[in-house]
């Protein structure tokens, strides 16, 4: 699928980058741009004046495809293409397949040397893999607004995150959308710049240096990337030449345009950003945004399948994987169409994993309700293992659920400013020992209370306050026991790695299960409601001594310090389909972990 221009744009490839955009080559810089409806193409910037009548580009073929060299410029050098239309009139746009542009309100595009960084990550990208079988909890990162500690660029803010991701311990950061975009309350997700960097943070070089000092340290980047739509200002993919080259008929819920991917042209546009990506800049993952809408048109399946849709899915998702088979792919998919993380060959879209938005939305409204009527609604925490297995799902609590009046996590907590806390943190054991990946976003391991706004940075002062501060220490220790013990992460999904012990008591609200590794076996107990129980049995599937492991309500995270200190020793009375139990305490809206003793 190498770019070919001669079968451009027929053929679908990866790697047009390469020839699109603006290139250095010796004695200047080659201009190459697709515009197949209209008249002329010009290019401009400072060096001819910015004058749209004078350097002309030279079509070269019927496709469209324009280019041009220009002599004694080189890096930095500021353009734009004048495209004309019949009547002789001309709208300046970007490149869009320009490496770097300039922040809003101004829009042009800028020449920048992509293959000058040398990279110093052999040893993170030759044992790399989609973490299958390993620790996976993702970090998301919104960077301008993480800290704001005068003006951070990438490579600050790389040795900062380094630094906390080392103390919470995450494996892995996910970056909202870094491409250059115009407007920072659209948080990246209204695009204009697909093969850009965003100059909000520095430079490319700087971009690349926070990848590379990142993975030396052992931290996967993953990056929100953005395949359906695109914004509508004038400058953009919007008309490009004069026709809808990029977009089809349709407007977006969010205002913006829908790429129409009937075109292999747009494809290849779309495709060639993430190789790039992936190629250029070493990224380990893509999380691909609001990918029912390729599904569905309009993202609803009432107004039917997306065939483009689907089939460009298909297409990019089996072309990654064959270049690229250790680069995670991960759907954001609201649908339930069937077979997301399924390989390409047989009949599924290729990602490697999709977000389980309803664990997501049934899990939030089931911690939001008064516990008197928990027992009505006990389904809404098993129904996530009743379809579990027919993907490969990753828990997410992210930016999405802390915006636009929804609460942020712990606020969204029933009960008062306590029990929102012991909640929370009952939540967060659910979600870490739950079989699946996980992510969060930043701020929810503060307990923060403010909702999130892009233009300000997090509460860090929270962790003055004795309460947020152990709330912290706790989600640190709780993602330490995550990444520490196989039993969490090594069979999310195989059959053998969770079983339920307690799953029908509805009337206490107390839920049990264990999950299983090579190595480890890991007991979990959630009571969901205010009462203490002195004496609790609790099923375990093999005699010994149980230690716990972590308990929600120890005095160390402020709790009522109603934990187990002491071992376990099972009995032989059998207790649920199990031959043995052992007895504990637990807490009002307490959770905790054992551990068998070797």
């Amino acid at each position: 699928m190498s770019f070919d221009v001669t079968t451009f744009p027929h053929q679908l490839s990866h790697d047009a980058y390469r020839y699109f955009g603006a290139h250095l080559v010796e004695g200047g810089v080659v201009f190459r741009v697709y515009a197949p409806s209209a008249a002329k193409v010009s290019l401009a910037g400072a060096f001819n004046g910015w004058n749209y009548y004078q350097d002309w580009m030279h079509r070269i073929n019927d496709a469209g495809v324009y280019e041009l060299f220009v002599a004694g410029i080189g890096e930095w050098t500021v353009y734009k293409f004048g495209i004309f239309d019949h009547q002789g009139a001309y709208v300046e746009k970007s490149d869009p397949y320009g490496f770097y542009h300039e922040l809003a309100p101004g829009y042009a595009s800028k020449v920048v040397d992509i293959n000058r960084y040398q990279f110093n990550d052999d040893a993170w990208m030759t044992k790399r893999t989609t973490n299958m079988d390993k620790p996976m909890h993702i970090y998301e990162v919104h960077l301008g607004s993480w800290v704001h500690d005068g003006i951070d660029t990438y490579e600050s803010l790389a040795y900062k995150l380094i630094d906390y991701l080392q103390f919470m311990q995450y494996t892995h950061v996910e970056l909202m959308p870094i491409t250059e975009h115009p407007f920072l309350g659209s948080w990246g997700y209204q695009v204009t710049g697909f093969f850009a960097v965003t100059e909000r943070y520095g430079s490319l070089d700087q971009f690349k240096k926070f990848v590379d000092v990142l993975h030396q340290h052992g931290y996967g980047i993953i990056l929100d990337i953005v395949p359906v739509h695109f914004v509508k200002d004038a400058h953009g993919l919007r008309q490009f030449d004069g026709s809808a080259l990029y977009e089809n008929v349709d407007e977006s819920e969010w205002g913006t345009l829908y790429f129409d991917y009937s075109r292999v042209a747009n494809q290849t546009f779309f495709l060639s950003s993430v190789a790039y990506w992936i190629e250029m800049c070493h990224i380990d993952g893509l999380r691909m945004d609001a990918v029912s809408h390729l599904i569905y048109y309009q993202g609803n399946r009432d107004h039917g399948v997306n065939e483009p849709g689907i089939h460009f899915l298909k297409t990019m998702n089996a072309c990654l994987k064959a270049n690229y088979p250790t680069v995670m792919l991960i759907a954001e998919d609201s649908s339930d169409y069937g077979k997301v993380t399924h390989p390409v060959a047989d009949g599924g879209l290729g990602f490697d994993y999709k977000w389980d938005l309803g664990w997501m939305n049934d899990t939030l409204r089931y911690y939001m309700l008064d516990p008197v009527y928990k027992k009505d609604h006990h389904h809404a925490i098993t129904f996530s293992m009743a379809y579990f297995y027919s993907e490969r799902f990753l828990m997410p609590l992210s930016h999405d659920e802390v915006v636009h009046g929804k609460k942020t996590i712990v606020d969204k907590m029933w009960g008062d400013y306590d029990q929102k806390f012991a909640l929370a943190k009952n939540l967060y054991m659910y979600m870490l020992t739950h079989p699946g990946k996980k992510l969060n976003f930043m701020g929810n391991e503060l307990a923060h209370f403010r909702e999130w706004d892009e233009e300000k940075p997090l509460d860090w002062f929270l962790l003055d306050y004795s309460r947020h501060d152990a709330f912290r220490r706790y989600m640190r220790d709780l993602n330490h026991v995550y990444t520490h013990h196989d039993a969490l992460y090594e069979k999310d999904y195989t059959l053998d790695g969770f079983k339920w012990i307690e799953v029908d008591n509805s009337d206490l609200s107390i839920f049990s299960y264990y999950r299983a590794g090579t190595t480890s076996t890991i007991i979990v107990v959630l009571n969901m409601t205010p009462n203490a129980y002195e004496t609790y049995d609790v099923g375990v599937p093999e005699a010994g001594v149980y230690r716990e492991l972590i308990n929600s309500e120890k005095a160390i995270y402020e709790g009522c310090d109603m934990t187990n200190y002491t071992t376990l020793s099972s009995s032989t009375e059998p207790l649920h389909q199990l031959d043995y139990r052992i007895r504990t305490r637990i807490a009002p809206f307490g959770s905790m972990m054992f551990i068998k003793e070797s």
